[in-house]
């Protein structure tokens, strides 16, 4: 496994992320080759801080390094016995982006190759250090970017295009002319570009609507196993620039999503739906079709939108969770809510008019 000295991991990590504080305290020249949890590491291998609460687990931590902000280090290195130390204003930012460093640092240890069984076009064009593994199918006119890896079994179709140093993982499908930046990362079992939900009325029956657009996904995007994103019926759908989508979403046909989102599983994405930036949603959240949510929003787990969101906030519309008797009482309530508030208006008036009941 390969490993590399704290002093250049220091300096990767710098290389991502200029503003993030970090510096080697001790043991520069001590060489790591991964990450693991303060409770299980051992020699050779790097650890973190982040939370003060566990700060007393450095006293018995094997690791050869730890990474710590620099309050808890003057709190406990007197009693450490870890030789390698990176101070952090962030430690847990730290981790991420050096964790990313060491993988990519274990991936180049594999050359790059063509499985045999790979079906490549011979007018699609593959970058230098590709891996493209078994039972891949590689579309006319198709574009692989530098040191791409395809897992066994991906597809991307005629004319797609991928970004250098995109991760596809087995049983991808990437539809015709799908575009996918740099630096991403696909799961298995999503599909990418397959034809949005659109069927036009008529006679009693429905006639498609070809999907004419494509879907176009920015750099530095992560999609988890098994999403499904539409491509445009006209336009194209979007993902912007560093979101990250869980396992098992839907994303439909003419989506906009902006930059630096984050949806937890189970979302889906009504057509024509318009996302800003930074948009946080919870498990099983959903937004409906042609609204609008702008930057800075953060909707809780279940929450369906109904309405279009213009105020950056923490949004939330699940009906309380609570033992079953409870809730069939309170079923029956709500069933009356309509009747119950012309009670009211009714009740109010009288009140208005006569100055009692």
């Amino acid at each position: 496994m390969p490993s590399i000295s704290l002093t250049d991991l220091v300096t990767a990590v710098k290389s991502k992320a200029a503003e993030l504080d970090a510096f080697v305290y001790s043991g520069a020249d001590i060489t790591v080759s991964q990450f693991a949890s303060m409770q299980t590491a051992k020699s050779g291998q790097i650890t973190f801080l982040a939370n003060p609460k566990y700060g007393n687990q450095i006293l018995d931590c094997e690791a050869s390094a730890i990474v710590v902000d620099e309050a808890n280090w003057q709190k406990h290195k007197n009693a450490c016995q870890i030789e390698g130390v990176i101070v952090s204003s962030n430690p847990y930012a730290f981790f991420a982006f050096a964790s990313q460093v060491i993988e990519r640092l274990a991936s180049q240890q594999t050359a790059p190759s063509h499985h045999p069984s790979a079906i490549i076009d011979s007018t699609a064009t593959i970058e230098t250090g590709v891996q493209i593994g078994a039972y891949c199918v590689v579309g006319v006119g198709a574009k692989i970017g530098a040191n791409c890896i395809l897992g066994s079994h991906v597809v991307v179709s005629d004319y797609a295009a991928i970004g250098e140093r995109t991760q596809l993982y087995s049983h991808v499908t990437v539809y015709h002319g799908v575009q996918i930046g740099r630096n991403c990362i696909v799961h298995s079992g999503s599909v990418l570009g397959a034809d949005g939900f659109g069927f036009a009325p008529y006679q009693k029956r429905w006639v498609k609507i070809p999907q004419t657009g494509t879907l176009i996904i920015g750099d530095d995007v992560e999609i988890g196993a098994n999403c499904t994103l539409d491509r445009g019926a006209l336009g194209n759908t979007v993902i912007g620039r560093g979101t990250k989508l869980d396992n098992l979403i839907q994303i439909a046909h003419n989506v906009q999503v902006g930059e630096d989102c984050a949806f937890a599983a189970n979302i889906a994405i009504a057509g024509s739906a318009l996302i800003g930036n930074r948009v946080q949603m919870g498990g099983k959240a959903g937004v409906l079709g042609h609204l609008t949510v702008c930057d800075d929003v953060v909707i809780s787990s279940c929450t369906l939108v109904t309405k279009s969101i213009s105020k950056p906030g923490f949004y939330s519309g699940v009906y309380p969770f609570q033992e079953n008797a409870a809730w069939e009482k309170n079923a029956v309530s709500l069933k009356r809510l309509n009747q119950l508030r012309e009670q009211v208006k009714t009740l109010e008036k009288q009140i208005a008019n006569n100055g009692s009941l």
